[in-house]
């Protein structure tokens, strides 16, 4: 899928975006081809390289088990709701324990088809000393049987003088590339 990350420093006035193709392998590993960038590179390095790092850190660390599972969260349901135009069944969430990656915050699911829609809240556990904290909403598209990632945004509230720093991800044009059955070890 195509990805376009928007990000900004409002308080000193930078911004910056990079268009990058977003691949995720049959066995889960998301790797990034970065094909245009624009805009201030403190706002690069700063925020858009640290959270393609931090993306790419949780993968490779299998203690890090983040996922939206009974394994890791509690679930209280609130009641069926609207969202969008669709009806969905709305979730407070919160982690069995504090570590990195986890949230607190709510779970929209799909109440035709089961499958998350948004979720939003703030990651329990700063990922640095010099972040007070992060919040996020995150919204998901219904494609072919599958909860798509559609757009994603993150408020960080900063420890620094910069102030928060604010992104945006937009996802577009998802696309299931054909596996050889061969490839999968299938015969």
């Amino acid at each position: 899928m195509d990805v376009e990350i928007s990000a900004s420093l409002p308080k000193l006035n930078k911004k910056a975006k990079m268009s990058a193709l977003r691949r995720v392998s049959a066995l889960g590993r998301i790797t990034y081809e970065k094909l245009r960038f624009e805009g201030d590179g403190t706002v690069k390095k700063q925020i858009i390289s640290r959270y393609l790092s931090a993306e790419a850190e949780a993968q490779q660390d299998p203690s890090l088990a983040i996922a939206l599972t009974p394994d890791n969260y509690n679930f209280k349901y609130k009641g069926k709701t609207q969202l969008d135009g669709r009806d969905a069944h709305l979730f407070d969430v919160s982690p069995k324990r504090k570590r990195q990656g986890v949230f607190r915050g709510q779970l929209w699911i799909d109440a035709a088809t089961f499958l998350r829609v948004q979720e939003s809240g703030y990651l329990v556990k700063s990922p640095s000393v010099f972040v007070k904290r992060v919040a996020f909403v995150r919204k998901y598209q219904i494609r072919d049987g599958v909860s798509v990632p559609k757009q994603e945004q993150s408020f960080t509230d900063t420890r620094l003088g910069v102030g928060r720093a604010e992104m945006t991800i937009d996802f577009s044009n998802f696309a299931i590339d054909s596996v050889p059955a061969g490839a999968l070890g299938i015969q």
